[in-house]
This record gives structure tokens, sequence and C-alpha cells, in this order.
């Protein structure tokens, strides 16, 4: 059977799930029965519901993150910077008591910390200082006040006396601005996504 000049030409369903062949009415026309335009039209309208939501969500974000204040920033650029710690130290024991607690039977939490060896309310120029925090249990860290004394042996041994002594030296004064921060978190950030990549 030859089509005529002006018939238009045959098409194919465009739902997946019917894919029949159909002389179309209109030039824009992609369904071939009642029940296709339907889905056709769903998926129209939840794809562009899923699009609206992405864009409120996105929005939402961004205004979350302006009302965020300075102490909000630094909370989670120390989340991020603790997080980097206990991965990167994931191999190796308590720095305090030398022991290894095990986290698989528990359901949620951690037997680890990420603690500090000069405090943050004692040196905070040093809070957010890879030397001066390391994998710590649980134990030692919030029931032992950090267990200082043996902490600081442990510390001699694994970084050396020489970076101990500049820890325990004078620190210039810093104030974070809430940029700065914001880039400490994403450095962070950056770093526990590549020591994730390597382990896996």
């Amino acid at each position: 059977m030859s089509l005529s000049p002006n018939q238009p030409r045959p098409k194919k369903c465009r739902v997946p799930s019917c894919r029949a062949s159909f002389i179309p009415r209109v030039s824009f026309q992609t369904w071939c029965s009642p029940d296709c335009a339907v889905v056709i039209a769903r998926a129209k309208q939840e794809k562009k519901r899923k699009e609206l939501a992405k864009v409120e969500r996105r929005q939402i974000k961004v205004r979350k993150e302006k009302l965020k204040s300075r102490a909000d920033h630094l909370r989670e650029a120390q989340a991020a910077v603790n997080e980097y710690v206990r991965l990167r130290d994931a191999h190796l024991p308590c720095i305090s008591c030398d022991s290894t607690p095990n986290d698989n039977d528990l359901m949620t939490g951690s037997r680890w910390d990420a603690g500090h060896y000069r405090s943050v309310g004692a040196c905070p120029e040093l809070r957010f200082e890879p030397l001066n925090i390391h994998r710590q249990c649980v134990k030692c860290n919030r029931n032992l006040s950090g267990n200082a004394v043996e902490y600081r042996i442990r510390l001699v041994l694994r970084v050396g006396a020489d970076k101990v002594a500049w820890l325990e030296g004078p620190h210039a004064p810093r104030k974070y601005d809430v940029e700065q921060i914001k880039a400490i978190k994403a450095e962070y950030r950056a770093k526990i996504k590549e020591l994730k990549r390597r382990a896996a």
C-alpha cells in the first residue's frame, strides 16, 4: 500500500510498553490511543514535578546556608576534620591507651572519637590542625578527659618530639571568617572522599 503525498507517515507510539505503529492526526502526535496519551501526559507531569522539587530543594539548601551562623559553620568544619582524622588513623590504635575497640557490634554510634591533644578551649588556633588531632577511643577522650599524659607519650612516638614541641609552643591567634571555615570544610570533605575511594 502506497501513501498519498498528503498522508502522514506512520509513527511508533512513544509509550515504551506500547510502541504500536499508528498514523498521526497531527504532526506533534506521539501516542496511538487516548490511553497512551494519558500515560504520556502523566509522565510529563511527573517529570515536571521532579524538576520543580529539585529546584525547591536547591532553594531551601541555599536559604538554610544563609541562615547558618558562624558557630554552625565551625561545627560542620570540625565534623569534617574529625571524620578525616578517624579515617586517616583507621589502621592505628587509640593514641592514648593503645587499645583497638571494635564497632562491629554497635547498631549506631562509634567507640572512636577524633581527640585533640591541645583542646579547642585551650588552643583554638590548633582546632583544625591535623597534627593536633588523632583517633582516640571514646573512653580516653570523654571519660578520661583526653587522657593527656598517655596521649603525649604516644604522640611523641608517632610524630616525633620536635612536632610535639611545636604543638606545645605559642601560636598566633586565629579568627576564621565564614568563608575560611567553608573552605576548610570543603578541603576536608574532598580528603574524606579520596580516603574512601582508596579504601574501596
